[in-house]
């Protein structure tokens, strides 16, 4: 099987590149094994919001759940490269324990 080629990144690693379009990049402090379970989360919630989609249900606690994780990795809320090294430890050792708290 193949490995995929890491996206494109800017200079400064904030962002990663797209199809010509930036997106802000994960937090590079996080853990691997912290970074892995977030990412299982995000798909997973991801995946949910299509299936509430497709079954006529509300969407909405499955993208809070994407928010959530999303945040947690540090690709969206308060820039990563904005906060002290404990802010972004809390950040994302929240997010960890909500989106994997039992539902």
């Amino acid at each position: 099987m193949a490995t995929k080629e890491p996206p494109e990144t800017t200079e400064d690693g904030r962002f990663i590149v797209v199809s010509g379009r930036r997106w802000r990049a994960t937090d590079p402090a996080i853990p691997e094994d912290v970074a892995a379970e977030l990412r299982r989360a995000l798909m997973a919630a991801r995946r949910d919001v299509g299936a509430a989609l497709r079954a006529g249900q509300d969407p909405a606690p499955a993208r809070a759940r994407v928010q959530t994780a999303k945040v947690a990795l540090g690709e969206r809320g308060t820039p990563w490269w904005e906060q002290t090294a404990d802010q972004r430890r809390h950040r994302w050792e929240l997010g960890l324990r909500e989106v994997t708290k039992p539902s």
